[in-house]
């Protein structure tokens, strides 16, 4: 851990001088300068001072979240082939967040799983091929660079009434697939 550097996103942070944190931890802007360039280090007495004139303590300055996947790859998908459909799951575990990312591939003339009514909302956009959106009795067409946007309070599906393959990027909240 790059302690000075840590120290001075803090002072930075809360709006603070060197001056001003020199002064709040009773310390001479020069020192408070060297330990934020690594070119000494403070003893763990003078760290408290300084981390508790920044609002901080020990514990809250060395804890360190683990970093968070945020981009994942194709090596990261898991799928699910049934015989008309496939589903990728494109951001894994998404079953955990408020909402879940999938890619289906219908086959010709095949229909996605049907989802009932719940609370939330979904987003689809149709990557290839034409699709069309079933949300209670009313049927909606949609082509390739198209998308849809609806709460989920009807029943609905998707069926691909094209001779190819059609591939749809669907967003539900909360998770669904």
């Amino acid at each position: 851990m790059d302690i000075g550097r840590k120290i001075k996103e803090l002072r930075l942070l809360n709006g603070l001088t060197l001056g001003d944190l020199a002064s709040r931890s009773e310390l001479t802007k020069g020192f408070l300068s060297q330990v934020e360039r690594d070119l000494t280090t403070p003893s763990i007495a003078t760290l408290v001072d300084i981390l508790e004139a920044l609002g901080t303590n020990l514990s809250d300055f060395f804890h360190e979240e683990p970093e968070e996947k945020i981009i994942f790859s194709s090596q990261d998908f898991f799928e699910d082939e049934r015989e008309d459909y496939k589903i990728e799951w494109v951001v894994p575990n998404a079953q955990k967040n408020e909402m879940e990312p999938i890619v289906l591939t219908l086959s010709p003339h095949a229909k996605s799983m049907e989802l009932s009514s719940h609370k939330g909302e979904e987003f689809g956009y149709v990557l290839k091929g034409t699709v069309t959106l079933v949300r209670g009795s009313k049927k909606m067409k949609l082509k390739s660079g198209e998308t849809f946007y609806f709460d989920g309070s009807k029943t609905h599906y998707l069926y691909n009434h094209g001779a190819s393959d059609a591939k749809v990027l669907w967003v539900t909240t909360p998770p669904w697939f």
